[in-house]
């Protein structure tokens, strides 16, 4: 019986995928439940598994091409036995030659091969790509495990330097040429259209960040005890003083709709996190109903999530406000860019000692440069400085978020 092998159904806030990778080709046997395609989307990969035993007949849609919600991919034909599956083992085995990922270079993993690999004990590192783009496929960590197991070869050692060698030699000059993913290509997309569309403007403020690094080395070991390994970080303490802030400054928290502007009366927070296949935003819902431990365990799965790519389109969706943290890798100063339809972001710097004058004294603080983006047809100046100076307020002494002063 022929089974079509359709595209899942998108979401509306994704228009269309691209068949990133078959990891069965045709006349091979699958079974129930079994990964065979990897639709990239602008926001995630969506796996599309076996719905039955069978065979794989034809392939409609290769890899590289665009695929819209529901398209038929290719065909399977249920209750099938593959013909004459021990030839097809010695082709496919050159296609393992191919280099692993360069040193200081990260492989780049369907999800299914990252499971496997984690499982497995495999280094991602080590793991030569055979698919579109250098990608490793669920067979190449297959072929990887098997190596491993495998009994050690005499003739095997003395291979090893020529495949450590480097695939750019010094004074070569060589380019590489990748595809962009759809994210990069969707991201790049939405910036663009954000500068185009939006009165977009900057203000900027300083923090104290001494309360709150104090109150946190008191507090962390006891707090990390008491909510099972929980760590306390300071993206904690600035979305809390966010939803607080957006609670007084409602404009902040506002989207436009067409002519209309939309209200929120929920602090949807999302979180900028840097993940293999570029920058996503994965959304704290209802943030100012959520403590400190809940914030810091939510935000530590998403990374975990972002990495492994097993963010939902659910958990990126919506949001009503971003916080992108700059200052992780060193940034002390940015102009961070609004994501549509939202109307503003704040952005995060890094933590440095400088000079300050207090009280007529020179005090070395450590502070940190605060940056709000916002839509100037919807924020005036007079909310975005506002939003600011609550912001700080709240950070500079911690107490406010308690007794809500």
């Amino acid at each position: 019986m022929a089974i079509e092998i359709k595209a899942p159904t998108f979401p509306e806030s994704v228009a269309d995928g691209t068949v990133a990778t078959w990891h069965k080709k045709p006349g091979e046997a699958v079974k129930r439940d079994e990964l065979i395609v990897d639709i990239e989307t602008d926001k995630v990969v969506m796996e599309v598994l076996a719905e039955a035993d069978g065979v794989l007949t034809e392939i409609v849609k290769n890899e590289g091409d665009t695929v819209l919600s529901g398209e038929l991919l290719g065909k399977l034909d249920a209750g099938a036995t593959a013909s004459a599956p021990a030839a097809a083992a010695p082709a496919e085995a050159p296609a393992a030659t191919a280099a692993p990922a360069a040193a200081g270079e990260e492989a780049i993993l369907a999800p299914a091969a990252r499971k496997l690999a984690e499982e497995n004990g495999i280094a991602v590192d080590s793991l030569a790509g055979t698919g579109k783009g250098g990608r490793v496929t669920k067979e190449d960590v297959v072929a990887a495990i098997e190596g491993k197991n495998a009994a050690p070869a005499p003739a095997a050692k003395p291979a090893a330097p020529a495949a450590a060698a480097p695939i750019f030699a010094a004074g070569d000059r060589v380019e590489k040429r990748v595809p962009m993913t759809r994210l990069r290509a969707k991201v790049a997309e939405r910036l663009v259209e954000a500068q185009s569309s939006m009165a977009m403007l900057t203000t900027f403020n300083e923090v104290n960040m001494k309360p709150i690094m104090e109150l946190r080395a008191k507090y962390k070991d006891l707090f990390e005890k008491k909510h099972d390994g929980v760590r306390l970080g300071f993206m904690s303490f600035f979305v809390k003083a966010a939803t607080e802030a957006l609670k007084r400054q409602p404009g902040v928290n506002a989207s436009i709709d067409g002519n209309d502007i939309v209200y929120h009366g929920y602090q949807d927070v999302g979180v900028a996190v840097s993940s293999d296949r570029g920058l996503v935003v994965p959304v704290l819902r209802n943030a100012e109903q959520m403590s400190l431990a809940e914030i810091e365990g939510t935000i530590n799965a998403f990374g975990k999530k972002a990495k492994a790519g097993k963010l939902t389109i659910e958990e990126m969706t919506g949001g009503t406000f971003t916080i992108s943290n700059g200052g992780v890798f060193g940034s002390l100063l940015s102009t961070p860019i609004v994501n549509p339809p939202q109307t503003a972001i704040l952005g995060m710097h890094k933590i440095q000692e400088r000079p300050m004058a207090v009280n007529g004294q020179v005090v070395i603080l450590p502070m940190m440069y605060l940056a709000l983006s916002y839509d100037h047809r919807l924020i005036d100046g007079k909310e975005a400085v506002t939003f600011l100076v609550t912001l700080k307020d709240l950070l500079e002494d911690p107490a406010r978020l308690l007794l809500d002063i």
